[in-house]
């Protein structure tokens, strides 16, 4: 097989069903475009038969594909089961405690509980399976990983319980090359800039299907905006640093900005939590019964946003 990485031919091909096509897949992955096209080539020279449907306007599976697909989560389900049964012998005396999070948010959240957690835990082994929310949240029904962690709850399946925390808030990021920088400030007062103009500005988002995104197509819709994206990435902080050096508007959560510049090399411009504001949650199944170590988990989750 030409990927024996289940794992990761998995992310290939949910980057090209949720793109639709090859360039803004690969883009997605950080990978080129020929890789990945000839990837898939060669992938589907070797099964001898096609696997994704190109004469579609948004790339499909074929039903190979879907075959294929199925075979791909049928392996992942068993190194999920053979990895637990190994666990028994490689952490004896311990408990394994499987996480499932967006790279760039386990970048900003784990770091924030997992030190302290693992000081009165230290027997307890954290794996760390970082995945787009979709993936995450299909691995936590289906008992792949112990805990989901994410952002703004609202779409979660009614199958997964979720424990949230905050309510933080947004900041457009406004370079020196948009009309709307003020180099007298840092922070632009609430309320100075039509939101219908700011969306109006060259834009650089998250890639569709995250939750900053889903919220920021909301703004987009509401206020009748056609926009000019010029960057998509599944990385947050790429995006914000991209802003700063002036390629164009972008909207993070507040938790990413850090200290504030001493000289106003970017302006911060806040939005109103009535339009738009981000949770934090930690999700498991319904019917899971947690131990009392995985209460510990969620206790030391929430506690940094009491």
């Amino acid at each position: 097989m030409i990927l024996k990485d289940s794992k990761k031919m998995l992310q290939y091909l949910d980057a090209l069903l949720t793109y639709g096509n090859f360039t803004r897949a690969a883009k997605a992955l950080y990978i080129s475009q020929p890789y990945l096209t000839q990837l898939i080539q060669k992938l589907e020279k070797e099964l001898q038969v096609e696997i994704i449907n190109r004469t579609a306007k948004h790339l499909q599976l074929t039903e190979a594909g879907k075959l294929y697909y199925n075979y791909l989560e049928t392996l992942e389900n068993e190194t999920a089961k053979f990895d637990d049964q190994l666990s028994q012998y490689t952490t004896p005396n311990g408990t394994t405690i499987k996480l499932g999070v967006l790279s760039t948010l386990g970048s900003y959240l784990l770091p924030l509980f997992l030190p302290q957690f693992l000081q009165t835990h230290p027997d307890v082994k954290i794996l760390v399976d970082e995945n787009k929310p979709q993936r995450n949240e299909a691995n936590a029904l289906d008992g792949k990983i112990d805990f989901y962690i994410g952002q703004n709850p609202e779409t979660l399946s009614s199958n997964l319980i979720f424990h949230e925390c905050g309510n933080h808030s947004y900041f457009a990021i406004i370079p020196p090359t948009s009309d709307f920088f003020d180099q007298t400030k840092t922070v632009l007062p609430l309320g100075s800039i039509p939101m219908a103009e700011l969306l109006g500005e060259q834009l650089l988002l998250t890639s569709s299907g995250s939750a900053i995104r889903r919220q920021v197509d909301y703004l987009l819709q509401k206020y009748q905006v056609q926009p000019n994206i010029a960057v998509e990435s599944d990385n947050i902080f790429t995006i914000f640093n991209l802003s700063k050096l002036g390629t164009g508007v972008t909207i993070v959560p507040e938790e990413i900005i850090g200290s504030l510049p001493q000289q106003p090399a970017y302006n911060l411009y806040p939005l109103s939590d009535h339009l738009i504001s981000i949770n934090f949650f930690i999700a498991h199944r319904a019917d899971k019964t947690l131990s009392s170590v995985e209460q510990d988990l969620i206790t030391a989750f929430l506690a940094p946003f009491n």
